[in-house]
């Protein structure tokens, strides 16, 4: 080798060596923030990303912070004011400042938008409950009136629905914004956002039947909507129609109806609803074949009569 080529060698070798060492020595910030932040490492993550500006950095500070909450004593309430959980934790301040500033240089930071919604999750849920433990109370008083009035929103609740709106919007192809807005609307009664977010995740997942077979849980349960739901199970099992477990769910929703016309003295009704029952009830060994059963008996013996 000549000289000259190996002294050039020789320097890309020791550059390399260099770069190396110095990665070993100091790294990538937000690499080893993200690492330190698994190892609940709050402080040390703080320290790692300083007083960085960046979006990147500002969110994981704020998780960092939203870690330290965790752990951080309960704020005292004033008296006749909210309840204590329904206050932030001055770590959660903190949180919940840097995330906002992370969303307002990148809005479309869908996870920042998440750690928004589930910071204020908590305190939107005590709220909440305060609001409808007050509209309870004054509920006897607005029953006597023309027009009973109507609780206003609550604001904190609505916040946490347009984080994880935003979420969203901002990342098409994920699911975690979609199921953390339904499980807080549906916990909170605010079923039509719910009911939306579902028609959301199906949309986007046309030919997946497990969205269509959760809407139909959801419909046929907090909904209270069990006829809408059977349209979603059908629709569900054109595109797996071996899945016995949704049949079962069809099945359960006609025996329930069945019952009812039963009840009614509606007997051809009835009749009608155990015909789509048995269709659905492909397990004899299921409870709803027991079910199908003992009605379809109710239902000879009142005829023989």
């Amino acid at each position: 080798m000549r000289p000259a080529r190996a002294g050039v060698v020789l320097a890309l070798l020791l550059a390399a060596c260099a770069r190396k060492e110095g990665s070993r020595a100091g790294g990538d910030p937000l690499t080893e923030a993200r690492s330190l932040l698994s190892q609940r490492r709050y402080d040390d993550v703080l320290a790692r990303v300083g007083d960085a500006a960046d979006p990147d950095s500002e969110y994981l500070a704020g998780r960092a912070w939203a870690g330290k909450a965790e752990t951080a004593p309960l704020p005292v309430p004033a008296p006749g004011g909210p309840p204590a959980a329904a206050l932030m934790k001055p770590e959660e301040e903190r949180a919940l400042s840097l995330y906002e500033k992370a969303v307002a240089a990148r809005p479309d930071f869908a996870d920042a938008h998440v750690a928004i919604a589930e910071l204020l999750t908590p305190h939107a849920i005590a709220s909440a409950a305060a609001t409808g433990a007050a509209a309870a109370h004054a509920a006897p008083r607005a029953k006597a009136a023309t027009n009973p009035p109507i609780a206003p929103p609550d604001p904190l609740v609505d916040r946490v629905l347009r984080s994880y709106g935003s979420a969203m919007q901002s990342d098409l192809s994920g699911t975690q914004a979609a199921e953390g807005l339904i499980a807080f609307a549906t916990r909170v009664g605010r079923l039509s956002e719910a009911d939306t977010t579902y028609q959301e995740l199906v949309r986007r997942h046309r030919e997946d039947p497990a969205p269509l077979v959760r809407y139909g849980d959801f419909l046929a349960g907090p909904a209270g909507k069990p006829e809408a739901a059977l349209a979603q199970y059908a629709q569900a099992l054109i595109w797996k129609p071996d899945d016995t477990a949704t049949k079962l769910k069809m099945a359960d929703i006609h025996l329930a109806a069945a019952a009812g016309y039963l009840r009614d003295l509606q007997y051809v009704a009835a009749e009608a609803r155990l015909k789509e029952a048995r269709r659905y009830t492909v397990d004899p060994a299921a409870p709803e074949a027991a079910r199908l059963a003992e009605l379809e008996g109710r239902l000879r013996e009142v005829r023989g009569r």
